[in-house]
């Protein structure tokens, strides 16, 4: 199976690297180190550090996942280096912003694509201790060569849908012969171990989700308070954070009829988030402001035209970056078309809705949101973050909504009664604290990297 997996990715490497340049156009980042995704390198630079922790954080949230893992590991190695790889642009810039304070300790490359001897020069090329996968990555070919070259690979905060069990199932031979390779699987809970032990992995250990371990920068606090101002003191902030295709419509929709609405709207102080009504009129205070923050750059144009489509006006949080910049009164949305805000976006805000979830997508991960002591608003589409979100949900930090104007009903009733908005928000804070600690149990599990 595996000699067949190779061949197509033989036959199909023309048409990626089509695809790769196609998707430049509209980021450009897709274009520049190439060469890194076919493990084609210039002079090995000079490594005074003697071990090599590699950690493959693919995109965005592996990424941001992946920090205290890394900086717990520069910590217990103070000679060694980490190799942190990618598979997006994003996922690279994201990785630069949170660890470009460690210098050259931190090296990042682009993961060459999964054909043996391109994983193989990889491999010679950086001479990796063990390496690290965060969450659902498994690659057959990597896997087998550093089988082959004596590297331990170990699945790292890791978690799998039963969608996701469907899917690896149907490949068979493949995928369990990759599972069989893997050192070690550290889950963030018992389901994702059960998950994955069906896959054949016989070293499996439950150590919860490092995400839980993120420090809140104190930066992007003081960021966030300063966007606060820059938006209007004491103006309502509804944030809807890491939208996907087909969910910005409908919140705009839902967003516009809640402004129209004269409906009053009840308090509900001292009733848990769970037991409010789900028919509560979707009246917003009038000023509120809506910021939208889609998770994929390439749509931030299409995302501002469809606000502007519906006459409200917009404006881009790259556009106020100048000092004595500020938002408008009649500005109704902020489209967030930053890269590494997200924890300034979640401290401006007063109230969090996490995308993803009002379409069949997986949801995103509420702890960001839990850990700065919001209110989470998510939808029913979240099995991704199963565990995480029904948790959340259970001890009274996060509600789930049906759709996007059952969405704005809650926003306007916490909007308009600091008592709930604050108790939710507490609930939010101590549920992420209760869970701390999966970094540590992760690296007590580690084989031993010095001798």
């Amino acid at each position: 199976m595996r000699l067949l997996y190779t061949l197509l990715w033989r036959l199909a490497l023309p048409l990626v690297l089509a695809r790769l340049w196609w998707r430049g156009r509209q980021e450009p980042g897709y274009r520049q180190h190439w060469n890194e995704r076919l493990a084609v390198y210039r002079r090995r630079a000079a490594n005074d550090e003697p071990l090599t922790i590699w950690v493959h954080a693919v995109s965005v949230g592996e990424t941001r996942a992946a920090e205290p893992l890394v900086d717990a590991l520069l910590k217990q190695y103070p000679r060694g280096r980490i190799l942190l790889t990618h598979m997006t642009p994003t996922g690279r810039a994201t990785g630069r912003s949170l660890f470009g304070k460690h210098g050259a300790r931190v090296v990042q490359s682009y993961l060459p694509y999964d054909l043996p001897g391109l994983v193989d020069r990889f491999i010679t090329h950086f001479e990796p201790r063990i390496c690290l996968l965060m969450e659902t990555e498994v690659w057959p070919n990597l896997i087998a060569r550093c089988n082959r070259r004596s590297v331990p690979v170990v699945l790292a905060n890791a978690r799998l849908s039963e969608r996701s069990l469907r899917k690896a199932r149907k490949l068979g031979r493949l995928m369990t012969e990759a599972a069989r390779g893997i050192s070690l699987v550290a889950a963030q809970t018992e389901d994702d171990a059960a998950r994955v032990r069906a896959l054949g992995v016989a070293n499996v250990a439950v150590t919860g989700s490092i995400k839980f371990d993120v420090v809140v920068p104190p930066a992007a606090v003081a960021t966030g308070m300063l966007l606060k101002n820059q938006w209007g003191t004491g103006r309502p902030v509804l944030l809807c954070a890491s939208t996907r295709e087909g969910e910005e419509e409908p919140i705009l929709d839902a967003f516009q009829d809640a402004l129209a609405s004269a409906a009053p709207v009840p308090a509900a102080a001292g009733v848990a988030p769970a037991a409010v009504s789900h028919d509560l009129p979707a009246a917003l205070p009038a000023d509120t402001l809506l910021l939208l923050v889609p998770r994929h750059p390439q749509r931030f144009d299409a995302v501002e035209a469809m606000a502007r489509e519906r006459s409200l006006a917009v404006q881009r949080r790259s556009s106020l970056t100048q000092p004595g910049a500020r938002v408008d009164a009649g500005t109704g949305v902020v489209l967030g078309d930053s890269m590494g805000e997200m924890f300034a976006y979640i401290a401006a805000c007063d109230v969090a809705f996490i995308g993803g979830s009002l379409q069949p997508l997986g949801g995103q991960n509420p702890i960001e949101a839990a850990a700065l002591a919001k209110p989470i608003l998510i939808g029913q589409h979240t099995f991704n973050f199963a565990q995480v979100t029904d948790d959340a949900v259970a001890a009274g930090g996060a509600l789930r909504i049906a759709d996007a104007a059952e969405l704005m009903s809650q926003a306007a009733r916490l909007l308009t009664d600091d008592s709930a908005r604050a108790t939710m928000g507490a609930s939010a804070l101590a549920f992420a604290s209760q869970h701390r600690g999966a970094t540590a149990r992760t690296l007590a599990l580690l084989p031993p990297l010095t001798d």
